[in-house]
């Protein structure tokens, strides 16, 4: 009697729930760009902080903080869910979880949409309404006009900067409820440093932008003139946009000192970069305007103005209380034949402020 033989399967590795919790983790920390996030972290906080002056609310500053960085992994994810094809032709960017095939579209898709609505609708709730309409206005900018622009037109870089100088305005406003002139300043720095920054990046990896099919400055400038004088350009207008933080109140002696040592360093190396045009120099601005922003945001923090940025929202009269007021009123005149006679005088006691405001309506 012939036993039929029972087909073994192998059954596939279970990965110990350890391992596939840090695969994930690292999964969606590439799909948010850890690093970029941080940027965001670091200038929300600095923009929150210094709208706050003297007194900060540490809650609001984590909500505040949170729903940004929210709002900035979404568009990083949806960003890279929209370039997949030109991320698998760049070197730099095919290790990316979407290109190597880490994760799906609809699975990164799905936790980009996910993660930008809980960061719009944390920022609405715990914040205000303004700082939620930023964040909104981030991700749609990043998406509708920025992505589609890169492999069109060299002004992407422009309204890619425009993208990464919301953030600390969006710390402001969660400070304040409203957007004043020195969230317009931090608006302009991180505006213009993000220039010279992503330039001399795109003069290093120029061969794989052009291999993803995008359209860089330094792509369509083979000599590198136009974008190294565009990186001293920038370079330079950092030196008066940083000083006017202090013109205005909002930082300090010591930070605009400080902002002119370190703007006039970026400078030197910008102009070296527009004296050889090559990529050892480009890397050295690259290098250094990493090394620029922390160092002025610490500044901004060691010697921030004082609490004259966030505005009050309601006025409390103050009541003035003063001692009795006694004034020598002349009750005769000198008299007939008599010369130079000293008149008398007789004390009136006028009412004081705090007696007087009870006569006033409504009090």
């Amino acid at each position: 009697m012939s036993q039929q033989a029972t087909p073994v399967t192998m059954a596939e590795p279970v990965r110990p729930v350890g391992l596939a919790l840090r695969h994930w983790w690292r999964v969606y920390c590439d799909l948010s760009k850890a690093r970029l996030s941080m940027l965001v972290v670091i200038t929300t906080a600095v923009g929150f902080v210094l709208a706050s002056g003297s007194t900060i609310d540490w809650l609001m500053l984590l909500w505040t903080v949170l729903g940004t960085t929210m709002a900035a992994a979404s568009a990083n994810t949806m960003n890279q869910v929209m370039e997949i094809e030109r991320d698998r032709r760049m070197r730099r960017t095919q290790s990316r979880p979407l290109p190597s095939g880490r994760v799906g579209v609809v699975h990164a898709a799905t936790f980009g949409v996910l993660i930008g609505g809980l960061g719009v609708t944390l920022l609405a709730v715990a914040v205000n309404t303004l700082t939620a309409a930023l964040a909104l206005l981030t991700i749609l900018l990043y998406l509708v006009v920025y992505t589609p622009m890169k492999p069109r037109t060299t002004l992407n870089t422009l309204v890619g900067a425009v993208v990464g100088a919301i953030p600390p305005m969006m710390g402001w406003t969660g400070a304040t409820g409203g957007v004043e002139l020195g969230a317009w300043l931090l608006f302009a720095t991180l505006f213009a440093w993000q220039i010279p920054h992503f330039l001399a990046l795109a003069w290093m990896y120029r061969e794989d932008y052009e291999r993803g099919g995008y359209r860089m400055l330094p792509i369509i400038d083979p000599s590198g003139r136009i974008t190294c004088r565009a990186v001293v350009m920038w370079c330079l207008a950092l030196l008066p946009i940083t000083l006017a933080l202090s013109a205005v109140g909002v930082t300090g002696v010591f930070f605009a000192v400080g902002a002119v040592a370190l703007g006039a360093w970026l400078l030197k190396l910008g102009v070296e970069l527009n004296r050889r045009c090559n990529e050892q120099h480009a890397r050295k601005v690259f290098l250094a305007s990493v090394l620029y922003l922390p160092l002025l945001m610490g500044l901004m923090l060691l010697d921030r103005g004082p609490n004259a940025h966030r505005p009050s929202l309601t006025t409390t009269p103050t009541a003035t209380v003063t001692a009795p007021v006694s004034v020598a009123v002349p009750v005769s005149t000198f008299l007939p034949g008599e010369a130079d006679t000293t008149p008398s005088v007789a004390p009136v006691d006028y009412p004081t402020a705090a007696q007087a405001s009870t006569d006033h309506p409504g009090s």
